[in-house]
């Protein structure tokens, strides 16, 4: 999942994008409200993080300003503030969930579970051709047969396959899975396409995930 996380204390920021990172999740981080309404604006993500102290803006006025822009992807706001009143209000102004500071990073995990859970545009089996893929156990199958992969091979796979059929760029998927700390250059991704293929792959038969030349992969719908 690729989730944006609006946070500007630096100590709180590498704690949440440690933490869900080793979950499988691509974090980016906007440390302003300005970065995060740019970020929204011309990228997606399946999730926003927003903290309500921010240097440049109201977090209120923020999340307003993030419900023009986009108004499914899902919000859960983190902030010390703890009145009941707060959490109305925020939640009257667009807000999906509400978690008050210090949590434990389970906590913050579980809500984000919820939240996706809630999201019915995201379902829990995606099919493409003979490979199944189910986010609720983590579990992927091709041809009825199970198949075991790592947290970040099952990301990737999950990404392409809510993608059947389109070309998605080597950028587009180092971005969504592996988040903005890695370089454009790196080729970590043909690495991850290479374990998928060999787990995935079978004699005789066509590789469900086709190479683009000069533009990428896709996952084919046949």
């Amino acid at each position: 999942m690729r989730i944006l996380l609006v946070e500007d204390e630096d100590r709180i920021a590498s704690f949440v994008t440690k933490g869900l990172g080793s979950e499988g999740h691509a974090v980016d981080r906007a440390a302003t409200g300005h970065e995060a309404i740019g970020l929204v604006r011309h990228e997606e993500y399946d999730l926003v993080l927003l903290d309500l102290l921010l240097p440049d803006a109201n977090g209120r006025d923020v999340l307003r300003a993030l419900r023009t822009e986009t108004r499914t992807t899902p919000v859960l706001v983190l902030s010390a503030l703890g009145e009941v009143e707060d959490k109305v209000e925020l939640l009257d102004s667009g807000a999906n969930d509400y978690l008050t500071k210090p949590f434990a990073l389970a906590e913050l995990a579980a809500r984000i579970r919820a939240l996706t859970r809630q999201d019915q545009e995201r379902s829990d089996t995606i099919e493409v051709g003979d490979v199944v893929l189910d986010t609720r156990t983590r579990t992927v199958t091709r041809n009825g047969n199970r198949v075991a992969l790592t947290t970040r091979e099952f990301t990737l796979l999950e990404y392409l396959m809510r993608h059947p059929g389109q070309v998605l760029s080597r950028e587009q998927l180092l971005q969504a899975v592996w988040g903005s700390n890695y370089h454009t250059s790196s080729n970590v991704v043909d690495v991850y396409v290479r374990y998928l293929r060999k787990k995935l792959d079978i004699p005789g038969t066509d590789s469900p995930i086709e190479t683009i030349r000069g533009a990428g992969y896709r996952v084919c719908r046949d």
